[in-house]
């Protein structure tokens, strides 16, 4: 059962701009001394439709912007096949703020549970103070760090309703360059279902037409 005061219960900054620099200002956490950069988010702050990613990887690392390899410019492209501007529609963030590291200090690997949890703070705020109508999160971290649940492919394509805000977990997009059918039912395919849905829920909300 998700609590109906889920994002509102820890109200900790007064604005976006402070959350952005307690994380950027970020000295104990459990990333602190891997060695990699703090990455954020990248897009309009003022947007109604949140997207939220799993952890940096080396060209987010590098580039200090969230989704900026091929999975960020798969992203780019299965928004746009949505009508979304990415630049201008959408804010982009992370659920970990840095890179974890691979054990051979070159490669990187997926966030912990401990990592998850530290961040989880921020990433509540940062819906908080974004207020969308819609927030998506791609893959199991996200779901993990905001629904403390995971199972993407039962979770997938489905509306969860918290806050006024309509959350819907997709696929990652690099599980999808890792599944390059678009045969029905493939991973492709699916995603291409859910992004038509939620720009139908998106204009819903945009318009007034769905409940508060």
């Amino acid at each position: 059962m998700i609590p109906s005061d889920l994002f509102s219960a820890s109200k900790k900054y007064s604005t976006l701009e402070d959350v952005l620099n307690a994380i950027k200002g970020m000295k104990d956490d459990p990333l602190a001394n891997a060695g990699t950069n703090i990455v954020i988010s990248r897009g309009n702050p003022s947007a109604k439709l949140l997207l939220i990613g799993e952890a940096p990887g080396p060209q987010e690392n590098i580039q200090g912007k969230p989704f900026v390899g091929p999975a960020g410019q798969l992203l780019d492209k299965i928004l746009r096949a949505g009508n979304f501007d990415p630049d201008q529609d959408v804010y982009i963030t992370n659920s970990v703020f840095r890179m974890p590291p691979g054990d051979d200090g070159k490669s990187f690997r997926k966030p912990n549970d401990q990592e998850i949890e530290y961040y989880r703070p921020f990433v509540f705020e940062i819906i908080r103070l974004i207020a969308p109508y819609v927030i998506l999160l791609t893959g199991n971290v996200a779901c993990q760090s905001v629904l403390k649940r995971t199972g993407i492919t039962t979770l997938r394509g489905q509306w969860i309703r918290v806050e006024g805000h309509w959350l819907m977990p997709i696929f990652h997009p690099s599980y999808l360059l890792r599944n390059q059918s678009r045969e029905p039912g493939s991973p492709k395919a699916m995603m291409w279902d859910d992004i038509r849905e939620v720009r139908r829920k998106y204009d819903e909300m945009l318009t007034g037409s769905s409940p508060a």
